[in-house]
């Protein structure tokens, strides 16, 4: 068997073993396994059936990974992601009315598109045709509009008629316990303690059986149906009406809020996979490795779950000396071992997830950071994304005043050759997008 994974992964070739391999896996799937719980609380708000939905993510940040490790020897996981599962549930469906079956249509067919694109190759074209400072812009108003659900979530935030929200019960059990799980993840985050995020779900989860009411429904079982989920996408109904659009802000929104490729690339330059001028193999890997990401949107819109994509959290396993696919091959064992864990997965309460979207926020909005604030023309379309989503709740809405007040600032300064194509482009889009909601 060693000889065999020798093989298939080049282990010797990279300066790796079988044992060190298995170690990083298991540290990446821990740092990431809390989407296992996150992902069906959100995506249950529309109405999908919760255990259908922790099947389809099990099964599909498998699928997705397997393919990374087998096709791309790369060390890098891939699962639904943070921020797209909340465009799905809370903008899509919930905003915008349409059914969770059209929205896995939209999935669908972005998923397409970025086949497409992967296997002509332009991806590079988005690259250096959105401007970064949109990309941030985009990260942190996702963060934001993450830390709104999760703030809700708990209770901490509610509705007010007079204010639009205002402070909840502070004395509830489901506020204190988020608070607590919040504070002991970022805490074990600082200590360098792996699975952090996992590790608060987990306690506020076991606590709310003490002091939360919650019922004990067991911890192993036979995985759950997944039919009321598989093969429910409805395309035809993607291709109607305001979801063209949505397709566009789905396609949009996993490549500024991944930026995939650089963050792939990031991931890959730490592994010594893609270091310099990269040669002619190190090309046709990471070639293969965007094919996989595409391969698991696809994947994820026919088995039932919102878009995937590769998880920054991977650079975990490779700090911990993964540099081959074997390290993702141990991350999807895992996550097909998870599927017999679906009990715990029902029994987790929103205020237990609400901790990890707060910290998940707080990551994201760090990339404000990378801003040049020196440049009210790169800086201030960062900031109307940022505070647009959250306020309009709305992520297409952000991302439609970002690039129209990036585009428009740039003319009005004389510098409207700053600005790509592409970018030109996307904003007319959505000022058609404006005009054709005005008139209708």
């Amino acid at each position: 068997m060693p000889t065999l994974l020798d093989r298939t992964f080049k282990l010797n070739e990279h300066g790796t073993s079988v044992k060190t391999e298995i170690l990083a896996g298991v540290t990446t799937f821990l740092t990431m396994a809390y989407i296992l719980f996150v992902n069906p609380t959100i995506l249950s708000s529309t109405g999908m059936p919760k255990d259908a939905v922790f099947v389809a993510t099990c099964v599909v940040a498998a699928l997705g990974t397997i393919v990374m490790a087998l096709y791309a020897n790369y060390p890098i996981a891939v699962a639904p992601g943070m921020g797209l599962n909340a465009y799905f549930a809370y903008t899509v469906v919930g905003s915008m009315g349409y059914s969770w079956q059209a929205a896995l249509g939209a999935v669908f067919l972005s998923g397409c598109l970025f086949l497409l694109i992967s296997a002509l190759g332009l991806r590079s074209l988005l690259i250096t045709g959105i401007p970064q400072t949109l990309r941030a812009g985009t990260s942190a108003g996702i963060g934001l509009f993450l830390a709104i659900i999760g703030l809700s979530n708990a209770g901490i935030v509610v509705a007010s008629p007079k204010t639009l929200v205002t402070l909840g019960d502070m004395h509830s059990i489901p506020v204190l316990l988020a608070w607590l799980g919040f504070f002991l993840i970022v805490a074990l985050d600082y200590l360098k303690v792996t699975g952090s995020v996992l590790i608060g779900i987990l306690v506020v989860s076991a606590l709310s059986f003490l002091v939360g009411g919650n019922h004990f429904e067991g911890v192993v079982s036979i995985p759950s149906s997944i039919a009321p989920t598989f093969l429910a996408l409805d395309i035809k109904g993607a291709l109607a009406g305001g979801l063209v659009t949505v397709v566009l802000v789905l396609f949009l929104v996993i490549y500024l809020l991944r930026s995939f490729a650089l963050r792939l690339m990031g991931v890959a330059r730490r592994a010594g996979l893609y270091v310099g001028t990269p040669t002619p193999d190190q090309d046709r890997r990471l070639r293969r490795a965007l094919m996989a990401d595409s391969t698991a949107i696809v994947a994820g819109s026919v088995l039932g779950t919102s878009s995937a994509t590769a998880y920054v959290e991977s650079a975990a396993g490779v700090q911990a000396g993964g540099r081959t696919g074997l390290t993702a091959l141990t991350v999807a064992a895992l996550f097909l071992l998870a599927l017999f864990f679906s009990p715990l997965a029902a029994v987790v309460p929103p205020y237990a997830t609400a901790p990890a979207l707060m910290f998940v926020a707080c990551l994201m909005v760090r990339d404000l950071a990378d801003l040049d604030w020196r440049d009210s023309t790169e800086a201030v379309p960062a900031v109307i994304t940022t505070l647009a989503m959250p306020f309009t709740y709305s992520v297409a809405n952000g991302l439609a005043f970002g690039f129209i007040s990036y585009v428009a600032l740039k003319t009005l300064t004389g510098r409207w050759r700053d600005v790509h194509p592409l970018t030109w482009i996307i904003a007319l889009l959505f000022l058609v997008r404006f005009a054709w909601l005005t008139g209708h």
